[in-house]
């Protein structure tokens, strides 16, 4: 039955290796989609652009195929070249049409029924989803899902989709997966596969990326540009917010079920998540990068000898600055590449040096200098703490630290791992405690309209912003139903992990 599935996932329920990140006071995406339909190496093509995408999320991956007559799915925890890199693997994903996923989870255990791409049986054939965002929603619709005799597979939000999509009263696939898409909120950013078609899906807002290229004639719908360059595919051009893409034999269909209404991208993409050598939304992600640092500059110059990245998230910012400032740029800080995420520390002395094992001081460039420490956030200032008193260790006069993005006082609800508000630091703190708490000599972020300036703009436009900038300003700007339902934003974390 063209309907069937092989499914050659490897164990059951595993739980995740403990999470020993030694950088974890850091912000992280959930995920990364790829999808392609129509070549003969479909499978491998997917596993070579989620390695692209291996940066927007790093516990688990998965790909699901279809070779005309049955779906397989291979999902693995750990990363794409733990799994996707032997052939006996790509071998299993038979078929031209192949979509694939990289995960990072926000809270509890990551276990295999919860690793994307998602497949159910429905009324004419098989559909397989991989969903990078998070819905605001999605515990709303999963109470009701069950009250009414849903039977979940997963504790994933991205599940509800399947269940909608089952039961919508329309004839055309297409049809019930945008009467699907008419329940939710939130953000997302959606790729599935049928037996006939590839689709692609943006919220109506635009918040998570979406983009579509091309190899070989065949189409790709991912989410990022980085995914098309590695594997020699050409950009097409980016999903529109509430658009809904459909690729089949037939060639390509464009959907804009929603009202019109102005795109807000997530502004963070641009500030952390998207690799620096993509094109988000016509923008050059390194130069924004630039930009802001220079930004910062004309805003917190300091008198200092050296300016210093935290690598690696910091570098283009540090490199705008020092540009911007005239202070010359060096590499005080060397990170080792080949720490692992799951290195476990068997002591809690050794995990408080855990910094100094990722992130080594250069003391040739920094003994006895002024030097300004530029990184693109901060979340709870714990790692910034170590990485200043890092520099003091290894002499520096004075550490002057600067934030390339404003300070995040809001939580995010719409694909981004932070912490509860009372956990971040510019939320319990004005800048001068925070200065104190880290110990560095002078602290300084980049303002809002700063970022906007970075971005080509004149300034945030109050009445109708231009990006998705809740973190700094608190301004949602979708209904957060799931949120409005329960006592803390702790226990709706707890309830529906998002991917």
């Amino acid at each position: 039955m063209p309907d069937q599935m092989q499914d050659a996932n490897s164990g059951f329920d595993q739980h995740k290796p403990e999470d020993l990140d030694l950088f974890a006071d850091r912000l992280r995406e959930e995920c990364g989609v790829f999808g392609i339909l129509g070549h003969p190496d479909a499978a491998a093509i997917t596993a070579l652009g989620l390695h692209a995408l291996q940066h927007r999320g790093q516990e688990a991956a998965g790909i699901v195929s279809f070779d005309g007559q049955r779906f397989h799915s291979e999902r693995r925890l750990g990363l794409v070249g733990d799994t996707f890199s032997r052939r006996e693997v790509i071998d299993r994903l038979p078929g031209t049409a192949s979509i694939g996923h990289v995960r990072y989870s926000t809270t509890g255990e990551t276990i295999l029924r919860n690793v994307q791409p998602l497949f159910a049986e429905l009324e004419g054939g098989g559909f397989a989803v991989g969903h990078n965002g998070n819905l605001t929603n999605a515990l709303t619709l999963r109470r009701q899902l069950i009250r009414d005799g849903a039977m979940m597979q997963s504790t994933s939000d991205s599940e509800v989709i399947l269940h909608l999509v089952a039961r919508a009263k329309r004839n055309r696939f297409v049809d019930r997966f945008i009467e699907g898409l008419r329940q939710l909120e939130g953000a997302y950013a959606f790729v599935g596969l049928t037996n006939k078609k590839l689709l692609g899906a943006r919220d109506p807002l635009g918040i998570r990326p979406l983009v579509i290229g091309k190899l070989d004639g065949c189409p790709i719908v991912t989410s990022e540009t980085c995914a098309l360059d590695i594997i020699g595919a050409e950009y097409v051009r980016d999903v529109e917010n509430g658009e809904v893409v459909v690729f089949d034999e037939e060639g390509a269909h464009s959907h804009k079920p929603f009202p019109p209404q102005a795109a807000r991208p997530c502004i963070f993409e641009y500030i952390y998540f998207a690799r620096p050598d993509s094109i988000v939304g016509g923008r050059h992600v390194y130069n924004v990068r630039k930009a802001m640092g220079a930004e910062l500059g004309r805003e917190a110059p300091a008198g200092a000898d050296v300016v210093v990245p935290v690598p690696d998230s910091g570098v283009p910012a540090a490199l705008g600055y020092s540009q911007k400032t005239g202070i010359p740029y060096e590499l005080g800080i060397i990170r080792n590449h080949y720490v692992g995420r799951t290195f476990i520390q068997p002591t809690q002395a050794i995990r408080d040096q855990g910094v100094r094992m990722k992130h080594s001081a250069n003391r040739a460039v920094v003994q006895g200098k002024r030097i300004v420490l530029v990184d693109d956030s901060i979340v709870r200032g714990t790692t910034s703490r170590k990485i200043v008193q890092m520099m003091r260790d290894a002499g520096a006069s004075e550490v002057h630290f600067r934030i390339s993005s404003p300070p995040i006082t809001h939580p995010d609800y719409y694909g981004i791992d932070t912490p509860d508000r009372d956990k971040l630091l510019a939320a319990t703190h004005d800048l001068e405690s925070m200065r104190r708490f880290i110990g560095a000599d002078s602290l300084a972020f980049l303002s809002v309209d700063g970022i906007y300036r970075a971005m080509g703009l004149p300034g945030r436009d109050n009445a109708k912003p231009q990006f998705t900038d809740h973190c700094f300003t608190g301004d949602y700007p979708t209904s957060l139903t799931d949120l409005e339902q329960q006592d803390t934003p702790r226990q709706l974390s707890l309830l529906s992990e998002a991917v």
